[in-house]
């Protein structure tokens, strides 16, 4: 059975559109008009092993926020559409990964019950045009909307790029890991029989 979804979101500020498949192999197909956050967002699809297509134009003349919030909205609708009932669903991901001095661990439960904790601290500036307090806007979106429980944690870093990239990073991985089906797994993973 196939894990895609398509998910499209209008509004006055942004339109978005996400197309992806949780078993692709990683291809990335991204158009913001923000080019760092595209790349972060390649970052997903790359090291999440999914197939991901975004088309996204929002009103970044005013800030980056509304394309960046909504990103998240829209992928975090994707995917939980595509993870369906999750029977067989692995439930859990981590991933703790190094990029040069920065180390970031993020842990992600598709538990149906969102909530976001970032201890991630980044100083108010740029990469690029894009303004880096809106990491963690995207992951907090993405969380909602995904209805997980999603945790990010920066244990060493200096340089900011790097510090931003690998959140992406473990958070692909981490993702990868938890949307697996597992054959071994009967049902939805939970004692209570229900996520």
């Amino acid at each position: 059975m196939a894990r895609t979804a398509k998910v499209a979101r209008k509004t006055r500020e942004t339109d978005i559109t996400v197309e992806l498949d949780l078993d692709g192999s990683g291809k990335a197909d991204v158009q913001t008009p923000l080019p760092f956050l595209s790349h972060m967002v390649e970052q997903i699809a790359r090291h999440g092993l999914l197939d991901l297509q975004v088309r996204a134009v929002g009103d970044v003349q005013i800030d980056g926020h509304h394309t960046t919030e909504d990103l998240g909205i829209v992928l975090g609708q994707a995917v939980l559409e595509a993870i369906g009932d999750k029977v067989g669903l692995v439930r859990y991901g981590w991933a703790t990964l190094p990029m040069d001095e920065a180390l970031v661990t993020a842990a992600i439960d598709f538990s149906g019950r969102p909530f976001f904790v970032w201890r991630v601290p980044l100083p108010k500036a740029k990469l690029g045009t894009w303004d880096v307090e809106l990491a963690p806007i995207f992951f907090e979106a993405f969380a909602r909307t995904a209805m997980c429980n999603l945790h990010l944690r920066l244990h060493e870093g200096e340089n900011l790029h790097h510090i931003v990239e690998i959140s992406f990073k473990a958070f692909a991985k981490a993702l990868a890991q938890a949307t697996r089906i597992d054959p071994r797994i009967s049902g939805v993973p939970s004692t209570k029989g229900a996520l």
